[in-house]
């Protein structure tokens, strides 16, 4: 907790997690040390610099009402609203919202301060809004009032007794006193309803007033404190490095499946291309795909047309060749349309009853060309004609 003072004094203090002091305040700004093992660092300044005031929130959008505040209060306050900066209460209550007004020069002066010793507060607070509605704290040469949540006084304590005297007339809260002189009470024309004299240490009742967050934060808008963002922005740009890294990664990667592919196409290409050469060696001069060639050179061959040819007339004879075990295929010719099969069967009565059941197929002509005895039956060979439909 820090204290600028009006006539360019300081003091502060350190506050612990409990809301209380750990120590008196000491003169002075506080050293690096003390700064950095702060969690948040809360600077007060005086009243009498900043100006409370309290609108109707003209707009429901936040950053529409901190637009429209300042031409909402033009007519009450004297000096160009150009030259001031505005401050908002976090929270619209009853549908008006507290502000406080400050000086862009005043405002950018604390901070020139506070920035040469080594300090970037969270929070610039005007110090009368650490005291409660009627808190009228008393110092050697001032006295600040605070009227209401968003209105205070700053009087000078030669005056003190007249202005409450002017000014009580039947609006002002009860007054709590919280005198920080060293001399008698001061005799007041209004009855307070506590007067606590010799308070030695104002930082310490200030603090000691704002347990929490404050009510109001003078660092809005272009004021707002980075310091403590950084960390989270240093971790934002780790996260979009890792993001753009592991980017990077996948296009290698996809890079590296794309190649191996193709190396694997192109062995596919050589292994098709080496059968083909195998069983068509004329195509070797022929530049294609090899499946291409391969139905080209089937086609000539009129095997590869898919409404007849070979595999037609297989097609139609092959669930009666396969449905016994008693007959092998040794090996299959087609020539100009003409089926040959050679099959083993155990006997010539066998061999006859497979060309009966194909003779059965509607359009194919079969019969009997060979029928010689072997040493595991009877090795025949059928003529199939008719394959085309």
């Amino acid at each position: 907790m820090i204290r600028l003072h009006a006539d360019g004094r300081s003091t502060w203090l350190a506050q612990g997690a409990d809301g209380r002091a750990l120590a008196g305040a000491t003169h002075g700004l506080p050293p690096a040390q003390a700064v950095a093992q702060a969690a948040g660092v809360v600077v007060f300044v005086p009243a009498s610099e900043v100006l409370l005031l309290e609108t109707a929130a003209v707009a429901k959008n936040r950053a529409q009402l901190v637009k429209a505040v300042p031409y909402a209060l033009e007519d009450q306050i004297a000096q160009p609203v150009e030259e001031l900066h505005f401050a908002l209460a976090p929270k619209v209550e009853d549908g008006r919202v507290g502000v406080a007004a400050v000086a862009h020069a005043r405002l950018k002066a604390w901070l020139a301060v506070l920035t040469e010793a080594g300090v970037h507060p969270d929070a610039i607070v005007p110090e009368v809004l650490a005291l409660p509605v009627g808190g009228l704290l008393i110092e050697q040469d001032k006295a600040e009032l605070r009227l209401a949540a968003w209105r205070a006084a700053s009087i000078d304590v030669d005056f003190l007794s007249d202005w409450l005297e002017f000014a009580n007339d039947g609006s002002l809260p009860q007054i709590d006193v919280y005198d920080a002189r060293v001399a008698p009470p001061l005799a007041l024309p209004v009855k307070p309803r506590a007067y606590h004299e010799r308070q030695r240490d104002p930082l310490a009742l200030l603090a000691s007033g704002m347990p929490g967050e404050p009510a109001l934060n003078l660092l809005q808008g272009d004021y707002a404190p980075r310091h403590r963002s950084a960390p989270v922005a240093r971790l934002w740009r780790m996260a979009s490095m890792l993001a753009g890294f592991a980017l990077v990664l996948a296009f290698a990667q996809a890079a590296m499946e794309r190649y191996a592919l193709a190396r694997q196409s192109d062995r596919l290409d050589a292994a098709m291309r080496g059968i083909l050469l195998e069983h068509f060696p004329e195509m070797e001069k022929v530049a294609g795909e090899p499946a291409a060639l391969m139905k080209s050179a089937l086609a000539r061959l009129g095997g590869s047309d898919a409404s007849g040819g070979a595999m037609y007339a297989l097609g139609r004879i092959a669930p009666i060749v396969g449905s016994t075990t008693r007959v092998t295929t040794r090996g299959i010719e087609f020539r100009n349309g003409v089926l040959e099969l050679s099959l083993t069967a155990p006997d010539v009565p066998t061999l006859d009853t497979i060309r009966e059941r194909l003779t059965t197929v509607p359009g194919l002509k079969v019969e009997v060309t060979a029928a010689n005895p072997g040493a595991n039956g009877v090795d025949g060979r059928l003529r199939i004609t008719g394959g085309t439909p």
